[in-house]
């Protein structure tokens, strides 16, 4: 890893895609996958998610003050 680069963050609960599914009755992530990027995902071979983004609920608030 190059020392500028910041590592990505890994906890699903805290992100921005991590959201219910009524229809599986849990917590999915909505991001769009295409097949390689399953694949290395189930496998466990990403050390962490290069699409998490932190959910902050308040983001819409922090805007309007």
């Amino acid at each position: 890893m190059i020392p500028s680069q910041k590592p990505r963050a890994t906890n699903c609960e805290s992100c921005e895609f991590y959201d219910y599914d009524e229809y599986e009755d849990a917590y999915v992530c909505t991001m769009r996958l295409d097949e390689d990027e399953m694949y290395r995902f189930l496998q466990g071979r990403n050390a962490s998610c290069p699409y998490y983004r932190y959910y902050d609920e308040y983001k819409s608030v922090h805007k309007q003050i």
